[in-house]
């Protein structure tokens, strides 16, 4: 059985992700940063979800030695020429909370429909052992933003997120099917291809 990182120390990343690797035959051990409190904090500050993902990705492989796996997402709003974008996390501030950042969205958006709040939820997932980012795979799911939270489960601004075909947001629907429709598991689908292409090639002595 072989080490895979999750490149992040939020817990409600860790769930999402765990859960949709578990679901499948590729034999890991899953961990995360959380498994790892003297590495510093990665920093996010690049322009784009790829750059991110893949800074975290080889980053956290270089610091363990082990094959890692960096997501980066986040909310994009068409009447908010694309914000939060990468600053989802921290939209409100650096160390904001979720219900902060999911207020201060509110405010911005006070004034604008619903029908005019088209919006993405969009992931880019990156692969990298500790020489070099092995493939990025990126993934998307489209939806509007409601008027107000709704739904105790899932993190971030699930609770203002209303995929299309849906009439529930993220965090009103079970998880299971959150896990099968959003952004990181489209993102998610793709990687675990790439993941298991990489550790059953020929010269990968991984599982050997």
């Amino acid at each position: 059985m072989i080490d895979l990182v999750l490149a992040t120390r939020n817990k409600g990343k860790v769930r999402e992700l765990t859960g949709m690797i578990r679901g499948t035959p590729l034999e890991l051990n899953i961990l995360s940063l959380l498994d790892f409190p003297d590495i510093p904090a990665i920093p996010e500050d690049g322009a784009t979800f790829r750059a991110n993902a893949m800074y975290k990705a080889l980053a956290a492989a270089k610091a363990t030695g082990k094959l890692s796996m960096g997501d980066d997402s986040g909310l994009e709003i068409d009447a908010l020429a694309g914000q939060p974008g990468v600053l989802s996390a921290r939209f409100a501030g650096e160390k904001a909370t979720d219900s902060e950042n999911n207020e201060k969205l509110l405010g911005l958006l006070r004034d604008i429909p619903e029908r005019q709040r088209q919006a993405r939820f969009a992931c880019c997932i990156a692969l990298a052992n500790p020489e070099r980012v092995i493939d990025v795979v990126e993934g998307s799911c489209p939806g509007i933003l409601v008027e107000k939270e709704r739904g105790g489960a899932g993190f971030g601004y699930d609770p203002l997120f209303q995929p299309l075909e849906y009439h529930r947001t993220f965090a009103e629907l079970p998880p299971v099917v959150k896990n099968r429709i959003s952004h990181r598991a489209k993102a998610m689908e793709k990687a675990l291809m790439i993941l298991e292409k990489y550790l059953y090639s020929p010269g990968n002595d991984a599982y050997r």
